[in-house]
């Protein structure tokens, strides 16, 4: 703020809320939340909004904070919240432009200074109580998986195993998941992102899982790639090249990280990258990567092509995922969760299921 000549800022992140404040909104609350949640810091306080649907809340998760009631009539509220300020610092991607024009309208002798990822740059750098909680929700992942696996069998749908490992994780002690489950069978999994159906898995299939819990507020993300009886030697070829890049990958930050140095995203994704590309697909590996995770399930640093081209923060966590996707025939992915940090030498898997090929169905 200091460096950017603001004397206050305003937030409206709802993982930055809790990361600064401890106020917490659900996955998707903010859609009816209204301005409850958003914060604004001063030299001097701490100001979160809460109407009186969160008056309650907001006063036992933040108990250092000044609690105002704010409903639907921030731009009427916004003179005597800013008052005495001449310049805000406000996270502008995500204010909505109408709001914006009725926040300057208000209050035309401020300074409203769009600004992006100061909030998000210090979560990059993880406490140690962030990475035990990224850990426990890795757990919970992990054992979800090895209890679904008995399940698996020809005809089965995927939408029956993306809701059956879904309530693995919900009775396990997952508080919520981290996003929707995704189980895609045979071609389905060239999509990067597909949604379950009702299509029957098939034996000699692969089949891809990708999901996350959610733990303390903080979220895992995993993805397996199994086989659904005998592998087709197509698919297992495919399979170890992806785990052939994984493995490269890690290996580069192990190594960087006993020597304490730290390498870009960007050049993870290159190491990765060389041995798909080696491989002779290249082209089926159009995603990067990886992402920090946290209390958002993508988060800062990247780790891709397009990443930033500096020694990626510390202690951190983030995937580590390529894939490849033969449109209409297969796809496999294989990611896993890292703690990352050179300072003590430490580059620790927190995913735990196996990596090896898994038959599943027989």
């Amino acid at each position: 703020m200091a460096a950017a000549g603001a004397d206050a800022y305003l937030g409206v992140r709802r993982e930055n809320t809790r990361y600064l404040t401890g106020f917490v909104l659900g996955e998707g609350e903010e859609k009816v939340a209204g301005t409850s949640g958003w914060f604004l810091v001063t030299p001097d306080e701490v100001v979160v909004l809460a109407d009186t649907r969160y008056a309650q809340q907001a006063a036992e998760e933040c108990p250092d904070a000044r609690i105002a009631d704010v409903y639907h009539d921030l731009a009427t509220r916004w003179p005597d919240l800013v008052a005495g300020r001449r310049r805000v610092a406000a996270e502008a991607g995500f204010i909505a432009q109408s709001t914006w024009s009725l926040l300057a309208t208000a209050m035309p002798s401020l300074d409203l200074l769009p600004i992006d990822g100061w909030i998000e740059s210090d979560r990059a750098v993880k406490e140690p109580s962030e990475v035990e909680r990224v850990a426990a929700a890795c757990a919970v992942a992990d054992a979800a998986l090895t209890r679904l696996l008995p399940q698996v069998r020809p005809g089965i749908t995927e939408a029956e195993l993306a809701l059956a490992l879904e309530w693995e994780m919900r009775s396990n002690g997952a508080e919520a998941l981290a996003f929707d489950v995704a189980c895609l069978a045979g071609p389905r999994a060239a999509l990067p992102h597909g949604s379950p159906g009702a299509r029957p898995v098939m034996a000699g299939q692969v089949l891809l899982f990708d999901f996350g819990a959610q733990v303390g507020g903080y979220r895992s993300d995993m993805t397996r790639t199994l086989f659904v009886g005998e592998p087709v030697e197509r698919d297992l070829a495919v399979y170890r090249l992806v785990a052939a890049a994984q493995e490269a990958a890690i290996e580069t930050l192990a190594e960087a990280a006993t020597r304490g140095q730290s390498p870009s995203g960007r050049a993870i994704d290159s190491v990765a990258r060389a041995v798909i590309v080696a491989g002779g697909h290249g082209p089926h590996f159009g995603h990067g990567l990886g992402h920090g995770i946290g209390l958002a399930t993508h988060e800062l640093p990247g780790l891709g092509q397009r990443a930033a081209d500096e020694p990626l923060p510390w202690p951190t966590v983030f995937s580590v995922e390529p894939g490849v996707y033969l449109p209409g025939q297969t796809g496999v992915r294989i990611e896993d969760l890292v703690a990352f940090d050179p300072s003590v030498g430490r580059c620790e898997l927190l995913t735990r299921f196996p990596r090896e090929v898994t038959v599943v169905g027989v």
